[in-house]
């Protein structure tokens, strides 16, 4: 730390900070095209680079309830929303904690869906899993008549974000409603705010996903849509704790409060980027992410193969199949060209990387994008 200078005010001190990369020279910023956190623009971050407050006031409530209004109209939905300061797996276990008393059912084919259902597991709940073949969706065939008469909830993740698979969420849902209507809990963590969930159409109990993804924040808010009826069976399941006890959450939000202390530069942040997205106009929203997509998806099919099977891609990621590239010398070529995707993920971590292309992205950043890849893969020859 060292003085501002001889004009400075008394008192006033700046930090000068260096970044080293990992040879000791000085980090550059990359531009991020990965599954999280992504970019943030720099109009977003100067939206939260206001003075703190505190977060039992007037204004503050004022802040809170004009983000939950204005997410209604953004996801266009009457469901609950709750904010945490967390990542949106705290409010995965939060469906579990709340809305199961024993028995569920978890719909995995991917890291993120094993990984709900481990929670469930973890949370001494039994666990029944449905699983599917990694890249490949789960379709409604594929779960029917798999539930028991003791399951009283099931895990879905719409986007599972290692493989690169868009699952059937939809017609996943309206199954389950058809066949016993158990509680249905969704994983939106890399769809929310790319892809149209129809959440009136859906009639699903959970919807929970983050800050850091489409929503083009950094990483620290998380968030969930849920149902009076969640909530009801809440009311009569034991073990639900404290922090993630979305009766907790419904008893401040009624009065536009937080139940914990709030990151509040992030909540500054998420009324900014609400306002974007409702000028832009969801439809143009759900439009240039699927552009974005099909353009990530002929440049991999140019170049290599696609992981996930074809109708089932999904709208925020593309995992590409690279087989034997030797990925740790393309991340540090396009690292130098300033850009940067995700490695692989889970068991296929090895043979696979991951582009991702959503928030504030578009389609002139992702060409810049597929440049800086081409120049990579021809200087790695």
């Amino acid at each position: 730390m060292r003085r501002a200078g001889a004009d400075a005010p008394p008192g006033l001190w700046t930090v000068l900070v260096i970044l080293l990369d990992d040879s000791g020279g000085v980090s550059v910023s990359n531009r991020l095209f990965t599954v999280g956190p992504v970019e943030v623009f720099e109009d977003t971050m100067q939206a939260m680079n206001k003075p703190m407050m505190i977060h039992r006031g007037q204004k503050y409530a004022s802040l809170q309830h004009g983000i939950v209004e204005k997410m209604h109209k953004v996801l266009d939905t009457d469901l609950h929303i709750f904010l945490a300061p967390a990542s949106a797996t705290a409010f995965l276990e939060a469906c579990v904690r709340c809305g199961v008393h024993e028995h569920m059912m978890s719909l995995t084919n991917g890291s993120f869906g094993d990984r709900w259902a481990s929670i469930g597991t973890a949370c001494g709940k039994q666990v029944k899993r449905v699983e599917g073949q990694w890249g490949k969706a789960i379709r409604p065939a594929d779960a029917a008549g798999k539930l028991e008469p003791a399951t009283e909830a099931v895990t879905i993740v719409s986007n599972e974000s290692s493989t690169g698979v868009l699952n059937p969420t939809m017609e996943l849902a309206r199954l389950f409603k058809a066949e016993a209507d158990p509680l249905v809990f969704v994983d939106g963590v890399t769809s929310v705010g790319a892809v149209d969930f129809k959440l009136r159409e859906m009639e699903i109990d959970a919807l929970v996903f983050g800050s850091q993804k489409a929503f083009a924040l950094p990483p620290g808010l998380a968030i969930i849509c849920c149902s009076d009826r969640l909530l009801k069976v809440a009311e009569k399941v034991k073990g639900r704790g404290y922090y993630l006890d979305l009766l907790e959450y419904k008893k401040s939000a009624d009065k536009d409060m937080p139940l914990t202390t709030p990151p509040i530069s992030l909540m500054y942040g998420l009324d900014y980027q609400l306002d974007k997205m409702l000028k832009e106009g969801m439809a143009n929203r759900y439009a240039r992410h699927h552009e974005m997509a099909e353009a990530a998806r002929a440049w991999a099919f140019k170049r290599f193969k696609l992981y996930a099977e074809k109708g089932y891609e999904s709208e925020t990621i593309t995992v590409v199949d690279s087989g034997k590239l030797d990925f740790a010398r393309l991340d540090k070529e396009l690292k130098s060209r300033g850009f940067e995707v995700s490695p692989g993920y889970g068991k296929i971590k090895e043979s696979t990387f991951r582009i991702g292309h959503m928030g504030d992205l578009t389609m002139k950043d992702m060409n810049d994008l597929f440049k800086a890849l081409d120049d990579s893969l021809e200087a790695m020859k």
